[in-house]
């Protein structure tokens, strides 16, 4: 009986372990629920609305850089150069507008995709055609594209007042109520949603970053998948990038300095496996959401916002700890079976 009783106790936590990782992203609102009651209790200001589209404004353009990382990482890849693809689109997009001032904010938009998807090709070609790992074919690039900052602005920043006023609307306009740059990223995410979930493509990304080798046997160009997913990279990095110069109202050298941290980050604490083939759109925004809290509260309870790269930090290795249990455990059922 003591043996039925135990085979059963494991069977039962098996199930509940089963449970928590296809439903990761609940196990993601609880730890959110928890630190919003323990800041509030602190600081009841916490709980306004106001500061609530506060954060909300501040990690719409982590959301959408980091459903582009997501994409790269879920292929077993990572981009690390996002953050300077962000710098050198804001940058140049910016002079442009300087220099012609009545263009259209949706042509700006358009133009910082464009250069932005042309980045990201490169970064493609160099891990598709070139076969350069990525960890080391974007930690090159975020360099080149950093360095490509100065060489194009000539170590110039451009400031508001330089800024045409539909411009700088652009992100923080609000004819529906909620500041554009929210609607974006919320829009972004749905599309990424179906796109990843009901598409070809969409599901090839996963088949890839699952088990490259099966999925050449299925079929699936993981060349041409490979390369699309870091044009796409490049293409929402270009979004963000216009988004950036409008919201902050100026486009300086070290523009997204470091971002690339954040956008992993987001990712993987939104549950999205380093070692490929599983994470949702919820979970990453879930994430941000998380990373945002964070920043927002170190502040209000006056802790020094150095503290924040050191939580980053920390939530990175616990989410990367916690995934490799989970994939040890899931193996070990996969050879019980």
């Amino acid at each position: 009986m003591a043996t039925t009783y135990s085979a059963n106790d494991e069977k039962k936590g098996n199930n509940l372990f089963l449970t928590l990782v296809r439903f990761r992203e609940l196990s993601i609102m609880i730890i959110i629920l928890l630190l919003v009651i323990l800041v509030s209790i602190r600081n009841p200001a916490f709980l306004s609305i106001e500061n609530f589209r506060d954060i909300l404004l501040n990690i719409s353009i982590l959301v959408i850089v980091a459903l582009a990382q997501t994409m790269v990482i879920i292929t077993r890849g990572i981009d690390l150069s996002v953050g300077s693809m962000i710098g050198l689109v804001a940058m140049m997009v910016a002079f442009v507008t300087v220099s012609f001032p009545e263009m259209s904010p949706l042509v700006a938009v358009l133009l910082g995709m464009a250069i932005g998807s042309c980045l990201g090709a490169f970064n493609g070609f160099l891990i598709t055609m070139g076969g350069v790992p990525p960890i080391i074919a974007t930690l090159g690039t975020l360099s080149i594209y950093r360095g490509l900052i100065f060489v194009y602005s000539g170590g110039q920043w451009v400031n508001s007042y330089e800024m045409p006023d539909g411009f700088r609307a652009l992100a923080k306009g609000a004819p529906l109520g909620i500041p554009n740059i929210i609607l974006i990223a919320a829009v972004v995410a749905v599309l990424v949603h179906l796109f990843l979930n009901f598409t070809r493509p969409g599901r090839d990304i996963y088949t890839i970053g699952s088990n490259p080798d099966a999925a050449k046997v299925a079929g699936v160009n993981v060349t041409r998948t490979t390369f699309m997913v870091y044009v796409i990279s490049g293409v929402l990095c270009g979004l963000a990038a216009v988004l950036w110069a409008s919201r902050f109202e100026s486009a300086q050298t070290n523009t997204a300095l470091g971002f690339e941290l954040q956008s992993v980050a987001a990712s993987v604490v939104g549950g999205v496996s380093i070692l490929g083939g599983s994470g949702s759109v919820l979970g990453v925004v879930l994430g941000a959401f998380l990373l945002g809290i964070i920043e927002n509260a170190l502040t209000l309870v006056r802790i020094s916002p150095f503290w924040q790269l050191a939580a980053q930090g920390l939530l990175i290795l616990t989410a990367v700890i916690v995934d490799s249990a989970i994939s040890r455990r899931l193996q070990r059922f996969g050879g019980e079976s």
